[in-house]
C-alpha cells in the first residue's frame, strides 16, 4: 500500500466470522477472514494489525463494539443492510434482490434501479433457517458442514420437515432415521425447509432479477439449487460470498473519502 494512495478498510464483525477488506484508490488490495470466537475485539485487533487506512468503516452486529474499541482511529459505522447493498452493486451492477444467509441471521434486500435499498427484511431472533441451523443438523447427521449441501443433493426423494426449531427438527430427523429414512433424504428435507422460510422473506420484500445470494450459506450448493428452482431464475453467487459486507463497507469508505455518492 503506497503512502500517497487513498486507502479505506471495511470490516464486517458477524456472529460467526469477521471479514476485512482493504481498498487502495478504489481497488481491493487485501482481505482476510477469521472466526469471531468469544473475543471479537481481540480477533479484530489481530486482523487489523499492520493495516493503515485513511478511513475505516465497520458493519455487522459488532460494529459499535469495534468503534468503541478502536476509538483512536477514524471509524465510521454502517448497517449490514447498507454494507451488503453496496457490496452487491459493486460486484454485480444492476442487481435488484440480495439474499444473505449468515451464521445466525437472514437478510432479504430489495434494491431500486439505482442500487439504493428500497425494502428489506431481517430475521435475527433465532438461528432457524441460518448457517447455525445447518451446522447443528449436519452434526446430528454426522456429515461435515462443508459437504452437507452436496450430501443433500444425493437424495432420491424429497420429504417434508415440519419444524424449523433446531431442537424439534433434530427430534424429527432422529424419528425419520429410526423409521429407515435415508440420511440424504432427511438432509434434503432440512434444506427445503430453510429455502421455504427464506422464500417467504424474499417475497415480502419483492423478488426482482437479477438475484444475488451471499453470506456463508451461499457456499451450500443445495440451497442455491433449491432457490433457483423455486424462483425459476439463475441466482448469482459471488466468488467469496461471505466477504460482501466487508467489501460494501470498504466501498462506503472510499465514497466518503472522495466525496462521491
Amino acid at each position: 500500500m503506497g503512502s500517497s494512495a487513498m486507502c479505506t478498510a471495511g470490516i464486517d464483525i458477524g456472529s460467526r466470522s469477521i471479514e476485512l477488506v482493504v481498498m487502495e484508490n478504489g481497488s481491493r488490495v487485501h482481505q482476510v477472514k477469521t472466526a469471531t470466537t468469544f473475543d471479537p475485539v481481540g480477533q479484530c485487533r489481530k486482523i487489523m494489525e499492520g493495516v493503515r487506512a485513511d478511513q475505516i468503516v465497520a458493519t455487522g452486529y459488532g460494529r459499535k463494539l469495534f468503534a468503541e474499541a478502536f476509538s483512536n482511529l477514524n471509524i465510521l459505522t454502517i448497517t449490514e443492510i447498507q454494507g451488503y447493498a453496496l457490496g452487491a452493486t459493486r460486484l454485480f451492477p444492476g442487481v435488484r434482490t440480495v439474499l444473505d444467509i449468515g451464521g445466525q441471521d437472514t437478510k432479504a434486500i430489495a434494491l431500486d434501479p439505482h442500487g439504493k435499498v428500497s425494502r428489506f427484511e431481517m430475521n435475527d431472533r433465532c438461528a432457524a433457517g441460518t448457517g447455525k441451523f445447518l451446522e447443528f443438523m449436519a452434526t446430528a447427521l454426522q456429515v461435515p458442514i462443508e459437504s452437507f449441501g452436496v450430501f443433500a443433493l444425493q437424495a432420491d426423494r424429497r420429504i417434508q420437515i415440519s419444524s424449523m426449531c433446531t431442537v424439534f427438527a433434530e427430534s424429527e430427523a432422529t424419528s425419520l432415521m429410526a423409521r429407515g429414512e435415508r440420511p440424504e433424504n432427511i438432509a434434503m428435507g432440512l434444506h427445503m425447509a430453510i429455502v421455504q422460510r427464506t422464500l417467504s422473506m424474499l417475497r415480502r420484500v419483492g423478488v426482482e432479477q437479477p438475484v444475488l445470494f451471499a453470506g456463508g450459506v451461499a457456499h451450500n450448493a443445495c440451497v442455491k439449487q433449491l432457490l433457483e428452482e423455486q424462483l425459476n431464475t439463475p441466482v448469482l453467487v459471488p466468488q467469496e460470498p461471505d466477504m460482501l459486507g466487508a467489501l460494501g463497507a470498504a466501498v462506503y469508505g472510499s465514497r466518503t473519502a472522495t466525496g462521491t455518492d
